[in-house]
């Protein structure tokens, strides 16, 4: 039984009294996992429960696999979102959805967003502030974008503004607090020392991402992650690795919270 119809189920007992509104919260949430077989078990209604929609790994999964889970989330959820698609997947999939989808290719991010048509989703108020040190941490920085979009954020970014030329940074942190967002996003490689610097000028939270883009000593992102977890400015987390799209779900999480208490 998809998704959608056990939901109605649901529903339908709601709307004749069998179970009550807690109840029906409750089963909505719980409906989460969907098996395919032995290749995976997808949480089609994350979502749902979490604000956070599960994203297809795109990266050490065999091009027929990814195809067949992707077309059945779209199938159940009506949107899919695949990140690190080498470029002969992103092909495969773009032949392989129905004319009843629209397929969207994120190059820089190398992510695929794949919708049923009519699907959209809704602004929910949440400002994220998105700012990378240097011109190679874009594509971590694009994934932690599309991220937050998808989930109805509005991102203000700025490029290459890293604290080799410290001066770049002073115009973009000035436009992120005149749009008063909720959370920034900062992302750097090398030694990583941007974050501190914003985290220590901002009075919201801040999410650091180091990028593998380090060589020597401290290489692959060890240093920029070591660096940033060592930071003594207050108000700073940091994620793993080149891991755009765990930031971009954190800050989407702490964005939409804020937004929902400024509309109430």
């Amino acid at each position: 039984m998809s998704i959608m119809n056990t939901l109605s189920e649901i529903l339908g007992k709601l709307s004749r009294s069998e179970i009550s509104v807690g109840e029906a919260e409750k089963l909505v949430r719980l409906l989460a996992i969907e098996e395919l077989e032995d290749v995976a078990r997808i949480d089609a209604n994350r979502a749902c429960r979490k604000g956070i929609p599960e994203i297809v790994l795109a990266e050490g999964k065999s091009t027929s696999d990814l195809v067949e889970i992707s077309l059945r989330m779209l199938s159940d959820s009506g949107t899919v979102i695949v990140s690190r698609c080498t470029d002969e997947q992103i092909a495969t999939l773009c032949r392989a959805v129905p004319k009843t989808a629209l397929v969207e290719v994120k190059e820089k991010a190398r992510m695929v967003i794949i919708k049923k048509k009519g699907s959209r989703h809704q602004s929910t108020g949440g400002k994220i502030g998105l700012l990378t040190a240097g011109t190679s941490d874009i594509p971590v920085a694009e994934e932690a974008k599309v991220i937050a979009e998808e989930m109805g954020c509005e991102v203000f970014a700025a490029y290459d503004v890293g604290v080799a030329g410290i001066h770049r940074i002073l115009q973009p942190l000035k436009d992120l607090i005149a749009e008063d967002v909720d959370v920034v996003v900062v992302v750097a490689g090398r030694e990583g020392a941007l974050p501190s610097v914003i985290a220590g000028m901002v009075d919201v939270p801040v999410i650091a991402v180091p990028t593998s883009n380090s060589y020597g000593f401290g290489e692959k992102g060890v240093s920029t992650l070591m660096a940033m977890l060592q930071s003594c400015s207050l108000g700073l987390a940091v994620v793993n690795i080149d891991s755009g799209i765990a930031a971009g779900a954190m800050a989407t999480l702490i964005a939409n919270r804020a937004a929902k208490f400024r509309k109430q």
